[in-house]
């Protein structure tokens, strides 16, 4: 039998994933509806209070809070289109957008937090005179909006990278606050102005540090790269020590999304195996055991092996 795939358990895990993305843009897309009203609301209210105070401080983290709304935005829209059917076109669906729209949020939090920095260097021989209770309060607010919008997304940042991003770049932007926050006390008390500068320098590091490994998983799924947390030798070995099985070749495990993962393989296998059989356990076990919900299996005997032109290790 030279190609099988087990439409049994590939139906039910179809079935159960649909279910999780209906479900899952429905329970989130009120936390993403929440978050971006209260980044609107403040935003606005910060480049208010930004020009009365004359802290350009405020002003430009009014701009920051805008390009947290646009990052929301983006990943509310990557979550209700992954959920949509596959076509005859897509065929996979569109799943592989909560991937683009991680890339996007990480990359754009490394821009902004750049720009914040290279603000925070000018500043350093330049430091501006601003209202410093304005900005504590304002900041103060800051640290609530950002803070509660993150907790909004916390529960589902440990599943699924599209809300991981928005978790990190609403959290980054409540230490952004705090940061502004204790500055605003120090030089209200001391008059030491530059003190602001150097909490936003050491405020960047601190995103940058913590950005990176989401840029770098973000990447690494758009590249079909074996997800996080799985171990493609591990399943390699799984494989051949199946009973029926002399050898694996062409393993290939990705991401289908920020939260689902496809494996492929060809299986030599003895003479007079059952596919009706092994091709269920297979699927189940791989689920069970690594998290792999989409499986497609091809059997081979060593006769068609033989003719299979992606056996070779090199060929993809």
């Amino acid at each position: 039998m030279a190609d099988d795939h087990d439409h049994h358990e590939t139906h039910n895990h179809d079935r159960a994933h649909r279910a999780a993305h209906v479900h899952a843009p429905a329970n989130f897309g009120r936390a993403f509806a929440y978050g971006i009203a209260l980044n609107v609301a403040y935003l606005l209210a910060e480049a208010g209070f930004g020009i009365a105070a004359n802290s350009l401080a405020l002003i430009s983290d009014a701009a920051h809070n805008l390009g947290d709304v646009l990052a929301l935005g983006t990943a509310w829209g990557a979550a209700v289109v992954a959920g949509r059917r596959p076509t005859a076109r897509y065929t996979y669906g569109l799943r592989r957008t909560s991937i683009l729209a991680a890339l996007v949020n990480a990359v754009a939090l490394l821009i902004v937090t750049g720009g914040i920095a290279w603000e925070a260097i000018q500043r350093f021989w330049a430091p501006a005179s601003t209202h410093a209770m304005t900005v504590i309060v304002v900041a103060a607010a800051g640290i609530a909006v950002n803070g509660g919008t993150a907790l909004l997304f916390m529960s589902g940042s440990k599943s699924d990278l599209n809300l991981r991003a928005a978790f990190q770049h609403m959290m980054a932007d409540a230490l952004v606050a705090f940061g502004v926050v204790a500055a605003g006390v120090i030089i209200m008390l001391t008059g030491w102005r530059r003190l602001d500068p150097a909490v936003s320098l050491a405020v960047s590091a601190i995103i940058v540090a913590g950005t990176w490994s989401l840029l770098r998983e973000a990447l690494n799924l758009s590249l079909d790269a074996v997800p996080q947390g799985i171990e493609r030798e591990s399943v390699n070995r799984y494989l051949c020590g199946l009973p029926d099985v002399l050898e694996v070749h062409d393993l290939h495990i990705w991401g289908l999304s920020t939260t689902e993962t496809a494996l492929t393989a060809h299986l030599i296998c003895r003479p007079g195996v059952e596919s009706a059989s092994l091709l269920p356990q297979i699927c189940a076990e791989v689920r069970h055991r690594f998290g792999i919900g989409h499986v497609t299996i091809q059997l081979e005997t060593e006769e068609l092996a033989r003719q299979c032109e992606l056996r070779p290790d090199h060929v993809v």
